[in-house]
Order: structure tokens, then C-alpha cells, then sequence
């Protein structure tokens, strides 16, 4: 594969790394820096999804289960009739009801709550859930809340003999709320290598070295449109039928089933829409 036109755009958008696999062997690779565990932010929305789809595998919970059953102890007194709609799988979706985001990355320091479950639950429900997708850190944060609560274990150890051992990623440092549980929403830190593993474990629907870890519609259902045609179960989707999972600042590993290809990279880059676009115009057509 030929990265040279795309090496000049990815120095102008502050690519730090890339690598390119297909039918499963690295067919290319550039750095621009050395690899070090960085934050992917919204990428961790994906690693929250994986863990959900676990926990359904194991039987912890359900996708039709009701947000008023899964988190009875902390809703409102008053439960608005858009809330008492709402269930697990619209957390994983962006179209939960609620109005504008919460939890946001400038937002998180200034809260004086510590309990955020219960802040978030008492925001309005003004939409019906499936109708509106809002971008937004509440669904995530809850879904991730509530594998915990089954598991018993925050999200990084209940992912270490499930995912992380088996990919060979050693436990990595993942952000938590002021009461010390796992913000399945952003702050997990990776390598580019690792990220990219994480690609190819969705490209092979959940198989890693000959074994059926997660299960293969679940791979399926996640990186299918939900309510939107752009958006999974926190996977964005894009073009040549591509998924991926996205942070701040394009830390993107970009699944293409049809042409076996996972396209990984990490950056500092403030023009995410151009990135994607020097991805699909430079190294897409090339697979």
C-alpha cells in the first residue's frame, strides 16, 4: 500500500500513528512518534458496548430491560412517561430523550454531585426515546454503571479475562466518577496497537485465536444502524459500509467488513471531518 499522499495530509492533520490490516496480516504502518498509552476518549464508548455485549451473552441483563427497573433506587420521585419508555438498548443508541449532553469532558470537574447516576436520571426526559439522536455521555455512562452493578466489578476487571487478557492488552488505566466507578463514556487509555486490535477483535465478530468470545450477532447488531443510519451501538458508521469506533481528536479504529480491513490511527487532530475524508479518498480505495 502506498501512504505517501496520505503521509502528507496525516502530518497536516497531526496523525500520530497508523496501521492497516487485511485478511487479518498488518499490510502497512507509520509513525509519527513513538507509541504511548493515550486517552481515546468517545473511542471508550466502544470497549462500553463490548462489555454490554457480555454481560447480555451471560445473561446480567437485558437490552428491553426499563431504565425505571435497572436503576429503581436512583430515579425520580416523579417519573415522566418518556423516562418510564425508556430501556437498556436506548442508552447504547444517542437517542435516549434527554435534550442536550451531560457529562462532558469540560463538564465533569465542576459538578458538585458525586452521585452522578442519580444527576443524570433527574435531567428531562423531553423526547420519546428513539426519536431524537443527541449526542451525549449519560447513555453510555449508565450503561456502563449498570454492567458493573451485575457484575459486581468495575469495567476494566470485568474485561480483563473477557477481552483484554485475550488481546493481549495488559490491564490499562480507564477514567472513574467521584465515586470510583468505571466512566464508561471516555477516559480509557491505549496504545495505537491495542486500539487496533480492538478493530480486528469486531472485524473477526468477536473471534480471537480460533475462539468465539463474544457472540457474532452481537457484533452484528452493534455495528448496524439503530435508530439513525449513522450510529450503532456506540459505533459511528461512515462510508463503504465502514463502522468505527471515534474519539476526540480522531482516535478512530474503522472496521470495513466488506473489504476485511481495519484502519486504525491516533491524533491530535482538530479537523475530524478531514481526516475521515483523507481516510476514505487515500487509503480506502487502495484496499
Amino acid at each position: 500500500m502506498d501512504l505517501s499522499r496520505f503521509i502528507d495530509k496525516a502530518i497536516h492533520y497531526r496523525v500520530l500513528g497508523l496501521k492497516i490490516s487485511q485478511q487479518g496480516k498488518l499490510i502497512a504502518e507509520w509513525h509519527f512518534e513513538p507509541e504511548a498509552r493515550r486517552n481515546i476518549y468517545s473511542a471508550s464508548k466502544s470497549f462500553t458496548s463490548c462489555a454490554v455485549g457480555f454481560a447480555v451473552q451471560e445473561g446480567l441483563l437485558s437490552l428491553d430491560e426499563p431504565l425505571t427497573e435497572a436503576f429503581k433506587a436512583d430515579i425520580p420521585n416523579q417519573i415522566s412517561p418518556h423516562l418510564a419508555q425508556a430501556r437498556v438498548r436506548d442508552l447504547l443508541t444517542m437517542c435516549l430523550g434527554q435534550k442536550q449532553m451531560a457529562l462532558g469532558g469540560a463538564q465533569r470537574p465542576l459538578y458538585k454531585e458525586d452521585d452522578w447516576v442519580k444527576m443524570v436520571l433527574a435531567i428531562p426526559f423531553e423526547y420519546a426515546p428513539g426519536t431524537h439522536f443527541v449526542y451525549n455521555n449519560v447513555g453510555p455512562y449508565l450503561a456502563g454503571i449498570l454492567v458493573q452493578r451485575r457484575a459486581g466489578s468495575d469495567l476494566v476487571s470485568y474485561l480483563m479475562p473477557r477481552l483484554f487478557d485475550p488481546l493481549g492488552i495488559k490491564r490499562p488505566t480507564w477514567e472513574t466518577d467521584p465515586l470510583g466507578r468505571t466512566f464508561g463514556a471516555g477516559g480509557l487509555l491505549l496504545t495505537l496497537s491495542e486500539l487496533h486490535r480492538f478493530g480486528q477483535f469486531y472485524l473477526n465478530e468477536g473471534e480471537w485465536d480460533g475462539k468465539q468470545l463474544l457472540s457474532k450477532q452481537w457484533i452484528r447488531d452493534s455495528s448496524a444502524p439503530a435508530d439513525v443510519d449513522f450510529y450503532g451501538y456506540l459505533f459511528w458508521r461512515g462510508k463503504y459500509n465502514s463502522y468505527r469506533a471515534d474519539g476526540k481528536f480522531s482516535q478512530i479504529s474503522m472496521i470495513l467488513p466488506e473489504k476485511g480491513a481495519v484502519i486504525t490511527f491516533v491524533s491530535e487532530c482538530r479537523d475530524g471531518e478531514g481526516l475521515l475524508n483523507a481516510v476514505y479518498d487515500e487509503l480506502c480505495p487502495q484496499l
